[in-house]
Protein backbone atom coordinates (compact mmCIF):
# COMPACT_ATOMS: atom_id res chain seq x y z
CA UNK A 1 0.00 0.00 0.00
CA UNK A 2 2.06 2.95 -1.24
CA UNK A 3 2.05 6.01 1.02
CA UNK A 4 0.58 4.12 3.97
CA UNK A 5 2.59 4.77 7.15
CA UNK A 6 0.51 2.52 9.46
CA UNK A 7 2.36 -0.57 10.65
CA UNK A 8 1.57 -3.50 12.91
CA UNK A 9 4.36 -4.54 15.27
CA UNK A 10 4.59 -7.47 17.64
CA UNK A 11 6.44 -10.48 18.97
CA UNK A 12 4.98 -13.69 17.55
CA UNK A 13 4.11 -16.98 19.23
CA UNK A 14 5.03 -17.72 22.84
CA UNK A 15 7.93 -15.27 22.79
CA UNK A 16 7.94 -12.74 25.64
CA UNK A 17 10.93 -10.58 24.64
CA UNK A 18 9.46 -7.13 25.24
CA UNK A 19 12.47 -4.79 25.42
CA UNK A 20 13.42 -4.95 21.73
CA UNK A 21 9.76 -4.60 20.78
CA UNK A 22 9.52 -1.34 22.74
CA UNK A 23 12.74 -0.04 21.14
CA UNK A 24 11.34 -0.81 17.69
CA UNK A 25 8.05 0.92 18.53
CA UNK A 26 9.81 4.11 19.63
CA UNK A 27 12.19 4.06 16.66
CA UNK A 28 9.42 3.65 14.09
CA UNK A 29 7.27 6.31 15.76
CA UNK A 30 10.17 8.77 15.75
CA UNK A 31 10.61 8.01 12.04
CA UNK A 32 7.01 9.08 11.37
CA UNK A 33 5.18 5.75 11.32
CA UNK A 34 1.84 5.19 13.02
CA UNK A 35 2.67 2.09 15.06
CA UNK A 36 0.08 -0.33 16.36
CA UNK A 37 2.13 -2.38 18.82
CA UNK A 38 0.47 -5.66 19.76
CA UNK A 39 3.15 -6.49 22.32
CA UNK A 40 4.34 -10.02 23.01
CA UNK A 41 2.86 -13.49 22.53
CA UNK A 42 0.94 -12.41 19.41
CA UNK A 43 -0.80 -14.97 17.19
CA UNK A 44 -0.86 -14.79 13.41
CA UNK A 45 -4.58 -14.09 13.59
CA UNK A 46 -4.00 -11.10 15.89
CA UNK A 47 -1.50 -9.61 13.45
CA UNK A 48 -3.96 -10.05 10.58
CA UNK A 49 -6.96 -8.70 12.49
CA UNK A 50 -5.02 -5.60 13.55
CA UNK A 51 -3.79 -5.03 9.98
CA UNK A 52 -7.34 -5.22 8.62
CA UNK A 53 -8.77 -3.04 11.38
CA UNK A 54 -6.14 -0.32 10.91
CA UNK A 55 -5.67 -0.65 7.13
CA UNK A 56 -1.94 -1.09 7.77
CA UNK A 57 0.64 -1.13 5.01
CA UNK A 58 2.98 -3.56 6.76
CA UNK A 59 3.24 -6.21 9.46
CA UNK A 60 6.54 -6.36 11.34
CA UNK A 61 7.10 -9.62 13.18
CA UNK A 62 9.77 -10.10 15.82
CA UNK A 63 10.96 -13.35 17.36
CA UNK A 64 13.95 -13.90 19.60
CA UNK A 65 13.41 -17.30 21.17
CA UNK A 66 14.33 -19.27 18.05
CA UNK A 67 10.89 -20.56 17.07
CA UNK A 68 10.06 -17.93 14.45
CA UNK A 69 10.34 -20.54 11.73
CA UNK A 70 7.48 -22.48 13.28
CA UNK A 71 5.45 -19.46 14.43
CA UNK A 72 5.60 -17.65 11.07
CA UNK A 73 4.83 -20.59 8.80
CA UNK A 74 1.64 -19.94 6.84
CA UNK A 75 1.33 -16.24 7.72
CA UNK A 76 1.49 -15.06 4.08
CA UNK A 77 -1.22 -17.56 3.09
CA UNK A 78 -3.46 -16.40 5.95
CA UNK A 79 -2.91 -12.79 4.88
CA UNK A 80 -4.00 -13.66 1.34
CA UNK A 81 -7.08 -15.47 2.63
CA UNK A 82 -7.99 -12.36 4.65
CA UNK A 83 -7.60 -10.06 1.63
CA UNK A 84 -4.15 -8.78 2.62
CA UNK A 85 -2.18 -10.40 -0.17
CA UNK A 86 -0.15 -7.27 -0.90
CA UNK A 87 0.68 -6.29 2.67
CA UNK A 88 4.41 -6.06 3.39
CA UNK A 89 5.70 -8.71 5.78
CA UNK A 90 8.95 -8.05 7.64
CA UNK A 91 10.49 -10.43 10.16
CA UNK A 92 13.55 -10.16 12.34
CA UNK A 93 15.41 -11.57 15.29
CA UNK A 94 16.74 -14.95 16.29
CA UNK A 95 14.38 -16.82 14.00
CA UNK A 96 15.58 -20.43 13.96
CA UNK A 97 16.98 -23.07 16.25
CA UNK A 98 20.34 -24.56 15.31
CA UNK A 99 23.26 -23.42 13.25
CA UNK A 100 22.34 -21.93 9.89
CA UNK A 101 23.85 -19.10 7.95
CA UNK A 102 21.79 -15.94 7.74
CA UNK A 103 21.66 -16.43 3.98
CA UNK A 104 19.86 -19.77 4.53
CA UNK A 105 17.45 -18.19 7.03
CA UNK A 106 16.79 -15.27 4.67
CA UNK A 107 16.00 -17.61 1.77
CA UNK A 108 13.75 -19.75 3.92
CA UNK A 109 11.65 -16.84 5.18
CA UNK A 110 11.40 -15.28 1.74
CA UNK A 111 10.06 -18.62 0.47
CA UNK A 112 7.50 -18.34 3.29
CA UNK A 113 6.38 -15.02 1.79
CA UNK A 114 8.28 -12.45 3.85
CA UNK A 115 9.48 -9.38 1.98
CA UNK A 116 12.38 -8.55 4.31
CA UNK A 117 14.28 -10.65 6.83
CA UNK A 118 16.64 -9.25 9.47
CA UNK A 119 19.23 -11.04 11.61
CA UNK A 120 19.70 -10.40 15.33
CA UNK A 121 21.42 -7.11 16.03
CA UNK A 122 20.03 -5.23 13.03
CA UNK A 123 19.62 -1.57 13.87
CA UNK A 124 16.08 -0.17 13.52
CA UNK A 125 17.35 2.46 11.06
CA UNK A 126 18.00 -0.23 8.44
CA UNK A 127 14.43 -1.52 8.55
CA UNK A 128 13.06 2.02 8.71
CA UNK A 129 14.91 3.04 5.53
CA UNK A 130 13.79 -0.08 3.66
CA UNK A 131 10.20 0.24 4.86
CA UNK A 132 10.04 3.86 3.73
CA UNK A 133 11.27 2.77 0.28
CA UNK A 134 8.90 -0.20 0.14
CA UNK A 135 5.90 1.94 1.13
CA UNK A 136 6.89 4.85 -1.13
CA UNK A 137 7.06 7.27 1.80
Amino acid sequence: MPGNNRIILGVIGSDVHAVGNKILEMSFQEAGFKVINLGVMVSQEEFIHAAIESSAGAILVSSLYGHGEMDCRGLREKCREAGLGDILLYVGGNLVVGKRTFSEVDQQFKKMGFDRVYPPGTLPEEAIAELKRDLDL
